[in-house]
């Protein structure tokens, strides 16, 4: 098989639930940094969604969307709690449509992944367990809160189809509150949401149930999940519970799985790469000029180390959650989507054309070419991310955006020629 057949995958269409889309490199969630302090959308975001479209990314899913205040992350983190959120949300839904993409809209509550003074109320998880990562010791949700962040994620879902959002995508991944739920190790409840996996699993099927009702049948509804909790000596979930957790939703409506990794008190499965630089830009320039004087301090005496050991545990490889995604694809027939790593069409190509997944998700490779699929189509090559993680550690602090030198260079170059080029058949 030539090069270009093993490629031509990547163009044929993908349909999730009621939605058909004309390729499979999609852009997965990244953490923005760029609405407004109070959750709205503000030109910055949608002119850097408006890249992705130009570039014909079939399908972009945004980074999460608050579905409660005190669900917030990080400051300048998008909501969709009220009402009036919806108009500047439909802007971001109206700059993929005039370029023909389709957009998801990721719906998540950090729970527990929180870094004050991102939330303006007390943290909260399925279990009192504080988070080894953040320091942050959250208390256990009342059953009248679990009803209510029920009611409140399908509204946040309605108004994004209000809004012009072709989908939305449940985060139920990487150690936030669904995610804690989840969790042995996270959720330690004795109620109804808690003990038996099918205990741990309700909220999550409450919330398909009560989306499902708002936005309709044919309505595409993602979920985000991990292929493995990452979570030595605790009790985190292995992927044969993730894919039965799959399995069950799949029977209750579920159109397509995202599959990545991990927990924050994980390290960093969830972003493996290089992280000679990640640790100073983080302290220096991102969330970690926030973190208490004491953890700033030991953080910046061992820093060395820190890099050192994550480099070592955690390198970056192509596809680095494929072994978890193709079990899913083995046991799922609605769509797997595998995030990690990936940066090159062969890997994307041969991950399809293998059966190890249906389609694959991109986050750093798209902020270092945002042109990404619009190059891969015409077998161009992009600016080159070198997975030196800058870019994650500046999340909370300041607007997303490539960081590597030497790469921030040649995109600039690159989208000078992408406009030129543009203007040119304009004209």
């Amino acid at each position: 098989m030539t090069e270009t057949a093993k490629r031509s995958v990547l163009f044929d269409p993908l349909t999730i639930g009621g939605m058909t889309i004309p390729s499979r490199i999609i852009k997965t969630a990244t953490t923005e940094t760029m609405s407004t302090e109070d959750g709205f959308v503000t030109d910055e975001l949608v002119a850097f969604y408006e890249l992705y479209a130009e570039a014909g990314t079939p399908l972009i899913i945004t980074g999460n969307f608050y579905t409660q205040r005190s669900g917030r992350v990080y400051n300048r983190m998008p909501g969709a709690d009220h009402d009036d959120k919806i108009p500047g949300m439909k802007r971001m839904a109206d700059i993929a449509h005039r370029h023909g993409s389709k957009i998801c809209a990721q719906l998540s509550h950090a729970g527990r992944q929180v870094f004050q003074p991102a939330t303006l109320d007390d943290p909260v998880s399925a279990s009192a367990v504080s988070d080894k990562f953040s320091g942050i010791k959250p208390r256990e949700m009342r059953i009248d809160e679990i009803r209510s962040f029920v009611e409140g994620f399908a509204r946040a879902a309605e108004r994004c189809q209000r809004a012009g959002f072709d989908a939305i995508q449940i985060h139920a991944s990487q150690g936030y509150l669904l995610s804690q739920f989840l969790t042995p190790y996270t959720n330690r409840r004795q109620d109804a949401y808690g003990g038996s996996a099918e205990n741990r699993l309700r909220i999550l099927l409450d919330i398909l149930k009560a989306v499902r009702e708002r936005v309709g049948e044919g309505f595409p509804i993602l979920i985000k999940l991990n292929g493995d909790d990452a979570l030595p000596l605790r009790k985190g979930l292995k992927t044969p519970d993730l894919v039965e957790i799959a399995r069950v939703l799949e029977d209750h409506g579920l159109d397509a799985v995202e599959i990545s990794v991990g927990h924050y008190e994980s390290g960093f499965p969830t972003i493996r790469g290089n992280f000679n630089r990640f640790f100073d830009t983080l302290l220096n320039e991102g969330i970690g000029q926030e973190y208490p004087r004491g953890k700033q301090r030991s953080m910046r005496l061992s820093k060395g180390i820190l890099a050192a050991l994550s480099n070592r545990l955690w390198p970056h490889s192509e596809g680095f959650n494929l072994g978890y995604a193709e079990q899913f694809k083995r046991a799922l027939k609605i769509p797997v989507i595998c995030v990690g790593g990936f940066t090159g069409p062969d890997a994307m190509a041969e991950a399809i054309n293998t059966g190890q997944c249906d389609a694959v998700s991109i986050a750093r490779a798209m902020i270092a070419d945002p042109y990404l699929v619009r190059h891969i189509r015409r077998q161009e090559i992009g600016p080159q991310c070198r997975f030196c993680n800058a870019c994650l550690a500046h999340v909370g602090a300041r607007a997303v955006d490539c960081s590597h030198p030497e790469v921030v260079t040649e995109r600039a170059a690159m989208l000078e020629r992408e406009r030129k080029r543009c203007f040119g058949n304009a004209a």
